[in-house]
């Protein structure tokens, strides 16, 4: 069975963590370290971009309505703090062969954080929101491009976050003066704007929630779906049921991100109880990949994040078990 992470994490030694992450998970990945400036996952899709240009504001990111030459102070801090990240990736990674995972935000979420250049949240436009989700895609391009070039051996996959999709697709976005909410999107619509940004290389869907949209998921081409596991709904495991049958790869947030650690055999439990209940075939549960609930950023240092992701080869060990046992 196979591990990996979901981005986030804590500290601000992009060095170090490229290391950890090199040796302590099956499928290493370029780490998001929120607590430095510009180092947070909204940060790193503004820095993405290649074809809008955005400024920083206290309440967040906001478009500025001018095209990539006139890219902000703070968009092209942004894009160094990438590049770093890259160079370090480059060189700790010289002759690495095998997954690699890049992870960035997705459109919904994106178009539900970023603001207008006259204010307003960037899904409140339909055109607007169109053209990140466009502009989005062409930089996710340029990035796996880019990747591909400084770490030849890498097979990539990109995790695409949407933890704001299923507010998108419930009209529960907040408008600006919070006196009301945005116009739900509906299924196709959502699934329309997404596929755009699966393209660029096998993705996965990552989003925590009862009940993920899975099934806008599959239908934009993501070959994985992430969830946390202790979230999930009865609708939830039902759909995680039918993407699985269908060949997804499901990606399952076992191990809790803060609090204490649990031991191997617990953090297998409700994935190996629930798959039995199903009546899913074992077989596709050795294909699971096991990661931590969600991003590890929340944890409180470095040591216990590392051994959360240290964990997850055991708790796999014991799903597989689990697997041939049933």
């Amino acid at each position: 069975m196979t591990t990996t992470g979901l981005g986030s994490l804590p500290g601000d030694d992009i060095r170090e963590w490229t290391k950890v992450l090199l040796e302590a998970v099956d499928i290493p990945f370029l780490a998001e370290l929120p607590v430095r400036p510009y180092g947070d996952m909204v940060s790193r899709a503004v820095a993405v971009l290649t074809e809008l240009a955005a400024d920083l504001q206290p309440v967040g990111w906001r478009l500025t309505g001018g095209s990539d030459p006139r890219a902000s102070l703070d968009q092209r801090r942004a894009r160094s703090l990438l590049a770093e990240d890259l160079d370090a990736l480059e060189e700790l990674a010289d002759g690495y062969t095998g997954p690699l995972k890049l992870q960035l935000t997705g459109p919904w979420t994106l178009a539900s954080t970023v603001e207008l250049p006259r204010g307003d949240k960037v899904l409140a436009d339909y055109g607007a929101r169109r053209d990140l989700a466009e502009a989005l895609a062409l930089g996710l391009g340029e990035h796996v491009a880019e990747v591909r070039r400084r770490v030849p051996g890498a097979d990539l996959v990109v995790q695409v976050d949407e933890p704001g999709l299923p507010a998108v697709l419930a009209g529960a976005v907040p408008t600006a003066s919070g006196w009301s909410k945005h116009r739900s999107v509906d299924g196709p619509g959502a699934v329309e704007l997404l596929s755009l940004v699966t393209g660029a290389a096998p993705a996965v869907v990552h989003c925590c929630a009862a009940r993920p949209p899975i099934e806008v998921f599959t239908k934009a081409g993501a070959t994985g779906v992430a969830v946390d596991v202790s979230l999930l709904t009865e609708p939830g495991w039902e759909q995680i049921a039918l993407a699985a049958e269908a060949g997804s790869t499901i990606y399952a947030g076992l191990v809790a991100t803060t609090g204490p650690i649990p031991n191997p055999e617990q953090a297998a439990a409700p994935l190996v109880r629930r798959w039995r209940e199903l009546g899913l075939d074992p077989e596709l549960l050795k294909k699971v990949v096991i990661t931590p609930a969600c991003g590890l950023a929340a944890s409180p240092s470095p040591a216990d994040a590392r051994s959360r992701l240290e964990l997850l080869r055991r708790t796999a060990d014991v799903v597989a078990e689990a697997a041939e046992n049933t």
